[in-house]
């Protein structure tokens, strides 16, 4: 039988690997005069003001202030400004409720509404620097979201959708055609947080990775060229009786698979990977069978290792989960490590919150959050300073909820190095390491499934971020890394394409409020 060709997507990720010997020749200074401005604006649209909402109490007369409200919260918690951060000589930084690589948030964030009592029709920009909504269409366009999503289930009976999309050149002004990679990460990230605070908020996002990239981005008057859909949630309103919809498993679709592609200079790979990724067609029969099903098995069974279970009571978000939106509005990229170890109950909890969340249940928390396709995605964890827990590298079986150790050794000099000569990588007390066989997700999902792996990577991370702060811990992603030398130091297999890094560990400084 002969081996599938190599698919752009396959070769997009080839190209855009860090390696010592050509990262240094690759570095170019960036151009300042040139910077791309992280936010969009519209000069026409009706503007609503969600700040009240916030804090002001409930008018007796405003039946809707209760909706609003959460609205208003939701979309805080999601993406909303933190921290204003003003370094000497320069232009002040605003940062988000979801983290982004280089502090450089490509997202945008648009809200579909089909018509409510409160929320005329039409299609709404979150402008997150002023936590406002701006109405720029201000016609029903539901049905063309329908067709744009193949008549997906989830939209019949809701009321209100959220698009995220991702303006290419922020990201790829700094990080060229790698972007593609933290772009999707990116994303990821900000679907963990809808995930979380929807359970607060009672707006359940039902995820929906398929559909006609063409018409989505039409449907939203975008520039395809600078500006692309990368994910769209019906939000359904659980208040409501006719909204309390069974989770369903048509996250994803499956794209084509381009194997014969042009050759391609530099700066162009980013855009001509995105335009191979797309759904143009309705899809048949055989593309709705492609669906995850849940995890049956764990990976890698690795005979005679040592096998460490993961067990936690769980993480307390305090009553009514008053502790998750505190947790989502302080988060904070950790910068520095002290070294010191963590307990491995904390690395149980971290690990437990993230990869079974069935578990959190009785807590309020939706115990079954959609992702893309859990199944293609791995989890190794490099160990180096964690109590009770010999140091080495550990496949993390989520079914079995165990630790199974491959490689025995203290990585703190190999990590320092892998993770590009971060601090990050030799003072963290383990690292978290998503990976994917990429030629089989293509086989399955066709290219698009780069888009998947990342955005489902980045889901994961966030989650690890959120218990790490919420547990006084410090937690830090990294994108940026030497590809082939993570799988030679770990023992990770050759066809395990490495997707992201989240570093976890004693901060040097306390996150503060």
């Amino acid at each position: 039988m002969s081996e599938m060709p190599t698919s752009i997507a396959q070769h997009y990720h080839e190209r855009t690997k860090y390696d010592p010997d050509t990262l240094a020749a690759k570095n170019r200074a960036l151009d300042w005069d040139n910077q791309p401005v992280p936010f969009k604006t519209y000069k026409i649209g009706t503007t609503y003001d969600l700040k009240p909402y916030l804090h002001d109490p409930q008018p007796e007369a405003d039946p809707d202030w209760r909706r609003w409200q959460r609205l208003s919260l939701f979309l805080r918690c999601s993406y909303g400004i933190t921290a204003k951060v003003s370094p000497p000589g320069s232009d002040p930084m605003y940062l988000r409720a979801s983290p982004s690589a280089g502090g450089l948030y490509p997202a945008e964030l648009y809200l579909i509404v089909r018509g409510m009592a409160f929320m005329p029709p039409g299609l709404y920009n979150y402008q997150c620097l002023t936590h406002k909504l701006v109405h720029f269409w201000e016609d029903s366009v539901w049905s063309e979201l329908q067709a744009a999503c193949f008549w997906h289930p989830v939209l019949e009976n809701t009321q209100l959708a959220l698009v995220t999309t991702a303006v290419f050149f922020r990201s790829a002004w700094r990080y060229e055609d790698r972007a593609y990679r933290r772009i999707f990460l990116d994303t990821g990230h900000l679907l963990g947080n809808l995930e979380l605070i929807g359970s607060l908020t009672d707006l359940r996002p039902h995820l929906i990775g398929g559909f006609n990239d063409d018409t989505a981005n039409a449907l939203l008057y975008l520039d395809a060229d600078r500006e692309g859909v990368t994910a769209i949630a019906a939000l359904a309103d659980q208040l409501e009786i006719d909204q309390n919809l069974t989770p369903r498993r048509l996250t994803v679709l499956p794209s084509g698979t381009t194997t014969y592609f042009p050759s391609l200079p530099d700066g162009e790979l980013l855009h001509y990977l995105h335009q191979q990724t797309r759904i143009k067609t309705e899809p048949s029969g055989e593309m709705l069978r492609r669906q995850p099903e849940s995890i049956q098995e764990d990976k890698y069974n690795f005979p005679f290792c040592l096998k460490v279970p993961v067990t936690s009571p769980g993480i307390d978000w305090e009553s009514d989960l008053s502790g998750l939106p505190t947790t989502m509005l302080r988060r904070r990229s950790t910068r520095a490590y002290t070294g010191s170890n963590l307990s491995l109950e904390e690395l149980n909890a971290l690990l437990h919150f993230t990869y079974q969340p069935q578990a959190y249940a009785d807590d309020g928390l939706d115990p079954m959050p959609d992702y893309f396709d859990l199944n293609l995605i791995s989890t190794f964890v490099a160990v180096s300073g964690v109590s009770d827990l010999e140091a080495g590298c550990y496949y993390f079986a989520p079914m079995a909820q165990e630790l199974r150790q491959i490689r025995f050794k203290n990585f703190r000099r190999e990590l320092h190095y892998l993770c590009l000569g971060q601090e990050l990588g030799r003072d963290a007390a383990a690292i978290v390491f998503h990976t994917a066989d990429l030629r089989q997700a293509i086989q399955r999902y066709g290219d698009r499934v780069y888009r998947y792996l990342h955005a489902d990577a980045g889901h994961l991370g966030q989650r690890l971020n959120l218990a790490a702060i919420h547990l006084g811990l410090g937690a830090s992603g990294i994108a940026g890394f030497f590809d082939d030398l993570v799988n030679d130091v770990l023992g990770i297999p050759e066809d395990e394409a490495v997707l992201y890094i989240t570093t976890l560990g004693q901060p040097r400084v306390q996150p503060s409020v």
